[in-house]
């Protein structure tokens, strides 16, 4: 009786260990798909064509449009953002509805920082020809404020300058240069 009774006792420590080993596993098969799920993004777009548009009175005004072939939606995240892994082509109007384009092969916009990083071939070309080429560019919209750390070039009607880190307002009137290069023309 006794060794049928350690016998019973064997099986069922065995069967509970193979059932946790089983129960176990599965819970780590979901345990990896749910961390699988959360680093997806919750949201795709292909082929977006955004406007925004601002109302004036009687009138609608088109302010910027926001040209991209993808963008994934990861606002699941703890620190949210969006991600535009095949570039963008941004076309920001001002008051008098003149244009300036912003082109990037890449870019992601950080919504609780508001912080926009454009990176690869990034150009900014204004209504005057002015053109502003870096390999990085970050822009925060809450300042309304440019700035990188990477080499640039600058090409105006005056001319060329060129350097590495700046900052400025988005309208390049408040420029400041951290080395630079290029021709001035300078006021005696």
């Amino acid at each position: 009786m006794n060794l049928k009774f350690s016998h019973i006792i064997k099986n069922l420590v065995t069967v509970l260990a193979v059932t946790l080993f089983f129960s176990c596993e599965n819970d780590f098969d979901e345990i990896q798909k749910v961390g699988v799920f959360q680093n997806q993004p919750i949201g795709e777009a292909e082929n977006i064509d955004l406007k925004y548009t601002e109302f004036l009175e009687d009138t609608v005004r088109l302010k910027a449009n926001l040209i991209s072939p993808v963008m994934l939606d990861y606002s699941n995240r703890d620190f949210a953002f969006s991600e535009f892994p095949e570039g963008i082509l941004l076309k920001v109007y001002d008051d008098d509805g003149k244009l300036t384009t912003i082109t990037s092969r890449y870019a992601i916009f950080y919504t609780e920082t508001d912080i926009i990083d454009l990176r690869g071939n990034v150009t900014i070309t204004t209504h005057q020809k002015e053109k502003l080429v870096t390999e990085q560019l970050y822009y925060n919209e809450k300042l309304e404020w440019v700035f990188t750390n990477e080499p640039w070039r600058f090409t105006q009607i005056s001319g060329t300058k060129h350097g590495v880190g700046f900052d400025s307002d988005k309208d390049f009137k408040n420029f400041q240069m951290l080395e630079m290069g290029g021709d001035f023309e300078l006021d005696n």
